[in-house]
């Protein structure tokens, strides 16, 4: 199991689109390590990273991401080991991007 996230400029269409016209940058290489780290969290928590779905698809739009940035820290203090920490500072990258891309979503792809 893994979550692979896409960051686009617009909501992406949930089809696959070939010309990935709003892609703007894409993280697949924590699949495992990002699913092993949110999968930490309790469903119940308050926040909005619960809410990532790794078996379908959770979309974040800028504001959701900003709010998910904040739990960042939280989730660091969990974390087993430097892949998963990496993953986590991926996807904090990918946060903050969206949070200040106007108009942008963040796309959790979980398998």
């Amino acid at each position: 199991m893994g979550i692979e996230i896409e960051l686009h400029s617009s909501r992406p269409s949930k089809k696959w689109d070939p010309s990935r016209e709003t892609l703007i940058k894409g993280s697949y290489q924590h699949g495992a390590a990002l699913a092993g780290a949110l999968g930490l969290l309790n469903a119940k928590e308050p926040g909005k990273l619960p809410w990532v779905d790794p078996y379908g698809d959770t979309m974040f739009n800028e504001q959701e991401a900003e709010a998910a940035l904040t739990e960042i820290p939280g989730l660091l203090r969990r974390v087993a080991g430097p892949g998963q920490e990496a993953a986590v500072h991926d996807l904090a990258e990918l946060l903050a991007l969206c949070a200040a891309t106007p108009g942008s979503y963040l796309w959790f792809m979980g398998d």
